[in-house]
C-alpha cells in the first residue's frame, strides 16, 4: 500500500460479486441456464395461450411433473458415476404391475404390495451393480438388457389381460390424484424449509470460521432464506386459489431434498462425486469404490420403482404401456437438462426438478396450444442436445481455467 495512505478493504457485496464473476468464467454456471430457459419457456407460452400460468394448470403440471421427476433423481445418481441406466422405464412398468397384481387379484394389502414393487427395483438394481462390478460389463449394456428382461417379467406378471385398474378409493390412487395440502400447513413447511436452509447455512459458516476458513456475511444466508420464504409463500398462495400444493409433488421435493443433502452432507456422497471425478484417484484414496456403484445402481432402480407406483396411482392402473413411451427418455432428459453432466463427477438432485419442469412444461404448453405430439419430441431434443453443449462448454472452459 502507499505508505502513509491506508487502503479500504474490499466490500463484501464487491467480494460476492468478484466470487460470481470467477465462477462464471471458470465454467461454473450451475442451474442459471436452466432456470433462464425455463423462465423464457413460461414466458413464450402464456403469450401463446394465458391460460398457461393459471393456477389450475400450474397444480396440473406439478402434479405431472412427480412420477417421472423421481425417475431422474436416480438417472442423476448414476450420471454423477458417468455410467446410465437404460431400463428404468421398465423397472417403474413392473412396479406397477406388482402393485395392481397384488391389489386387485393377490389381495395384498397396500403396504405389502408397495413394499414388494420397491424391494424389486433395489433388486434389480443390486442385479447391475454386481454385474458391473463383478465382470467389468458397460452399464450401457447391461442396462439394455435388463430393458428387455425387466418388460418381459412386466408383461408376465401383467398376465393375458395386459391392464389392470386399481381401485378409486385406494389410498396410492387419492395420494396421486386427490390429495392436496391446507394451504396453513402448506405455509408451514416452506417456513420450515427456509428455517433449515439458513440454520444450516449458518452452522457450515461456524465450522469455517472455526477451521480458519473465509466466510461470507450472515446476512447474505439470511436473504437467501427470506427470498426461498417469499417465493414459495408466493407459490403457494397463488396455487390455493385453485386447488393447492400436491401431496405427491410434496413428496417428489421431499425425496429430492433428502437424496441433496445425502449427496452434500454425507461421507456417501462425497464419495459418489469422487467417483464421478476420477475412479482411479478415488481407489487410491481408499474408497471402496465397488460398493459406491452398487448402491448407486440400488438407489436408481429403487426410485424407479417408486416412480412407477406413483404413476400408476395418479392414471389409476397398470399395464403394458406403464413404463412405456417415452419415459426413460424423459428421465435421462430431465436429469441432463437440469444441468448433470453426462462425463459424471458433477450435477445435484435439484437437477431432476429443473429438469423434468422443463419437459413437462413443454409437453404442457403444447398440449394447450393443440399442436402434435411430434413437435414436442423434436422440441424436447433441441433442448436436450442444447444441454448437452453447455455441459460440452462448461467442461472444456473449466479445463482450460484449470490449466491457466
Amino acid at each position: 500500500m502507499t505508505a502513509g495512505i491506508p487502503t479500504t478493504p474490499p466490500s463484501r457485496v464487491s467480494t460476492a460479486l468478484a466470487d460470481a464473476r470467477a465462477r462464471l468464467t471458470g465454467g461454473d454456471l450451475g442451474s442459471l441456464p436452466v432456470v433462464v430457459g425455463l423462465i423464457v419457456i413460461w414466458g413464450v407460452f402464456q403469450a401463446l395461450n394465458p391460460s398457461f400460468l393459471s393456477a389450475d394448470n400450474l397444480v396440473n403440471l406439478t402434479l405431472q411433473c412427480a412420477a417421472v421427476g423421481t425417475i431422474a433423481i436416480g438417472i442423476v445418481l448414476v450420471l454423477l458415476l458417468g455410467q446410465i441406466d437404460l431400463s428404468v422405464g421398465s423397472v417403474s412398468g413392473l412396479a406397477a404391475a406388482i402393485l395392481g397384481v397384488g391389489l386387485t387379484q393377490l389381495g395384498w394389502a397396500l403396504g405389502v404390495a408397495i413394499l414388494v414393487a420397491v424391494l424389486a427395483g433395489a433388486a434389480i438394481g443390486l442385479l447391475y451393480g454386481a454385474l458391473y462390478t463383478r465382470f467389468g460389463v458397460p452399464s450401457f449394456i447391461i442396462t439394455l438388457a435388463g430393458l428387455l428382461g425387466v418388460l418381459g417379467l412386466q408383461l408376465k406378471v401383467l398376465g393375458p389381460t395386459g391392464s389392470i385398474n386399481l381401485p378409486a378409493d385406494s389410498p396410492i390412487v387419492l395420494f396421486a390424484q386427490s390429495w392436496f395440502l391446507p394451504p396453513w400447513l402448506a405455509y408451514a413447511l416452506s417456513a420450515v424449509w427456509a428455517g433449515v436452509v439458513f440454520l444450516s447455512a449458518a452452522l457450515r459458516r461456524r465450522r469455517r470460521i472455526r477451521a480458519g476458513l473465509p466466510v461470507g456475511a450472515l446476512g447474505w444466508q439470511a436473504l437467501r432464506a427470506g427470498g426461498l420464504l417469499a417465493l414459495c409463500v408466493a407459490a403457494v398462495a397463488y396455487l390455493a386459489t385453485d386447488r393447492g400444493v400436491g401431496v405427491m409433488f410434496v413428496f417428489f421435493v421431499v425425496l429430492v431434498i433428502v437424496v441433496d443433502v445425502a449427496l452434500t452432507r454425507t461421507v456417501w456422497g462425497r464419495q459418489v462425486y469422487a467417483v464421478g471425478g476420477s475412479v482411479e484417484a478415488a481407489r487410491r484414496a481408499g474408497i471402496r469404490v465397488d460398493r459406491v456403484y452398487i448402491s448407486v445402481f440400488v438407489l436408481c432402480s429403487t426410485l424407479a420403482a417408486v416412480g412407477g407406483l406413483l404413476a400408476a396411482g395418479r392414471l389409476s392402473s397398470a399395464s403394458l404401456s406403464s413404463g412405456g413411451g417415452d419415459t426413460n427418455l424423459n428421465a435421462i432428459a430431465a436429469a441432463v437438462i437440469g444441468g448433470t453432466s453426462l462425463f459424471g463427477g458433477r450435477g445435484s438432485a435439484w437437477s431432476a426438478l429443473l429438469g423434468i419442469a422443463v419437459i413437462q412444461s413443454i409437453s404442457n404448453g403444447l398440449t394447450l396450444l393443440s399442436l402434435d405430439s411430434s413437435i414436442r419430441y423434436m422440441i424436447t431434443g433441441g433442448v436436450l442436445l442444447l444441454a448437452v453443449i453447455i455441459d460440452s462448454l462448461t467442461r472444456r472452459s473449466r479445463a482450460a481455467h484449470g490449466q491457466a
